[in-house]
């Protein structure tokens, strides 16, 4: 999970996969040590966390073909213009979440900032041979009417926000 903020994602979802390893990245410390600390305090052995920049880490770290889920909740907007570099989603990250999943395997995106959408869309579209968009499937730990369970969601649902969401599969 890139951006895992808190971790409550992975610490819903990974419970119910064992045989999945999940690696979560977090760039914030502040939000790192608390999803780290969650994690060791509850023991999932399948779960790791990892302070660094994610995109860096994909794109120099990474081997080809070595995830199967890439999950992208609730990025940060930049919502201003200048700092839109800043956004994970690019047409360079898109590329390198292509190499790293294995073939078949999914990009998936929540947001609940509607130029966020757009921009997401703009280059979903632009990057269109390189996946197949597919409806965006809730995980089972979601609990009833989230889409994804993380801290963010909640904090927004609150707030009356509306999400969107998609899966990219990568062709």
């Amino acid at each position: 999970e890139s951006g895992s903020g808190k971790g409550t994602f992975l610490l819903q979802e990974a419970p119910s996969h064992p045989d999945v390893n999940y690696l979560g990245i977090e760039y914030a410390g502040e939000f790192y040590r608390y999803a780290a600390d969650r994690i060791r305090r509850t023991g999932i052995p399948n779960v790791q966390m990892l302070y660094a920049d994610a995109v860096e880490f994909v794109r120099l770290w990474l081997a080809d073909g070595c995830c199967s889920v890439v999950h992208l909740y609730f990025s940060d907007p930049w919502p201003k213009a200048r700092h839109h570099k800043r956004r994970v989603v690019q047409d360079a990250t898109l590329r390198e979440f292509h190499r790293v999943l294995r073939p078949g395997g999914e990009l998936r995106l929540v947001t609940d900032h509607d130029d966020l959408w757009a921009w997401y869309e703009e280059h979903v579209a632009r990057n269109a041979r390189l996946f197949a968009r597919l409806d965006f499937a809730r995980p089972a730990s979601a609990a009833d009417g989230e889409v994804v369970g993380t801290n963010f969601e909640r904090k927004y649902r609150r707030e009356g926000r509306p999400f969107r969401a998609v899966t990219l599969r990568r062709s």
